[in-house]
């Protein structure tokens, strides 16, 4: 531990110290995995998380995370979502499904890119440890961000997907429309690893992980090159994680960039076309921030967790603030990530209705800046959960009872970062 960057508020109790101990033991030298044999290699919006963890106590190992995190980034400025640094036979889809041919052998798709605001993060914390780290990571983190506004935007100025596992929330209601126009005949025979893991009950549908599979082998044999991709997409969805997730990254990039004098032309305007894009996510006829399927306007019509970032965005949304109410009201453990009072809402089924403590973080934060008082609330219940039931993948919205794998990384992370702390 270097005990030169270690905050110097830090004062660690038993809870933090098992969180701590979490974040060590998924630690493979220079990235962490989100936990052992459910994901064994590193995935990008978890490293991320898992740096705002490694930052309460070791800053040096923190960097680090983000700068192995870009190792991966193909010359197109894309940073995949999985990155295989060691052959791990246990899990699937490998890298031989994938078919990549970055400098590291990864997916093809990418995730949300919350490194882009937490780097900058690690850089308030110590500005003069972390200046020429910053300096060497943000070209490459302007090379993502504007890969997302080349080949990510719609035509109305939404960011959007084009498989369930590139927004992080793989199951969610958002998809389902797109998903029947995925025909996954031909797809092959495959056999699943995580259901190995975790109950089968938990987790995404065969009907789900037939399409998931389609998409990645059409990918495959494409060779994953943006501009054929593009041409007759079955799956393209506007993403409000996406959407806000991007627009906070390149507000901080922005801030960061400028104190440390580098070149932040374009920054503004790339801001201003994702605060307009961002129009097109407000579904008027719910009265709520929502997705909807590129390809035929249709909208999920589903009140998320993703829905309430909107304020991490930075983006001033006053109805939400009531739809947060209800939704607080009807789930006693944090943000779930479907309204308990939609038909869909499974409360164990992985993104169709469990609580994520890292949701509530960026949900909470945001909130919280923007003056909202209930973003208090849900940390104060993330706390209360996760001191419950422990570092969980994530957990039953109605009972806090844990779901998914255990010894979790960005669970952990969020416990130091932000749901452990007092007021």
């Amino acid at each position: 531990m270097m005990t030169d960057t270690l905050p110097p508020e830090a004062v660690f109790s038993e809870r933090d110290e098992a969180a701590r101990a979490i974040l060590i033991a998924n630690d493979r030298g220079g990235y962490t995995v989100p936990t052992a044999g459910l994901y064994p290699y590193q995935w990008n919006w978890d490293s991320a998380f898992a740096a705002l963890g490694f930052a309460r106590f070791d800053l040096n190992r923190a960097w680090a995370e983000i700068e192995t995190l870009f190792t991966g980034q193909w010359e197109s400025g894309m940073v995949p979502h999985i990155l295989f640094h060691k052959p791990d036979p246990g899990y699937f889809p490998g890298p031989d499904v994938w078919g990549c041919h970055g400098p590291i052998a990864s997916s093809g798709i990418t995730q949300p890119p919350v490194a882009l605001s937490f780097a900058p993060r690690l850089l308030r914390q110590d500005p003069d440890f972390g200046a020429e780290r910053f300096r060497a990571l943000f070209p490459k983190m302007r090379a993502w961000a504007e890969w997302f506004l080349r080949w990510r935007r719609d035509e109305k100025g939404a960011i959007f997907v084009i498989h369930p596992w590139e927004s992080g929330r793989d199951n969610a209601p958002d998809w389902d429309d797109a998903m029947e126009g995925v025909d996954p005949q031909g797809v092959g025979y495959y056999e699943r690893r995580d259901t190995q893991h975790v109950d089968a009950s938990m987790r995404p549908t065969k009907y789900d992980y037939d399409r998931y599979i389609w998409l990645v082998q059409r990918g495959k044999r494409l060779g994953w090159d943006d501009a054929a991709m593009a041409e007759g997409n079955p799956f393209r969805v506007a993403d409000p994680t996406m959407h806000f997730i991007l627009l906070r990254g390149l507000r901080e990039l922005l801030i960061a960039g400028d104190q440390l004098g580098l070149d932040t032309g374009g920054l503004e305007d790339q801001i201003a076309a994702l605060e307009e894009g961002a129009k097109a996510l407000w579904n008027p006829g719910m009265g709520f921030f929502d997705s909807y399927n590129c390809n035929n306007g249709i909208w999920s019509n589903a009140l998320t967790n993703a829905s309430f970032l909107c304020w991490f965005g930075g983006v001033s949304a006053p109805e939400m603030e009531r739809h947060l109410r209800r939704v607080l009201d009807a789930a006693p453990y944090g943000v779930p990530s479907l309204a308990p009072f939609d038909p869909r809402f499974d409360a164990k089924r992985y993104w169709r209705g469990p609580t994520w403590a890292m949701m509530n973080m960026m949900i909470g934060e945001g909130a919280s800046e923007a003056g909202i008082a209930l973003g208090e609330e849900v940390r104060q219940r993330t706390q209360e959960v996760i001191a419950k039931y422990g570092f969980v993948e994530y957990f039953d919205p109605m009972t806090g009872e844990a779901a998914g794998g255990k010894a979790f990384t960005w669970t952990a992370a969020v416990w130091l970062a932000w749901a452990g702390k007092e007021g």
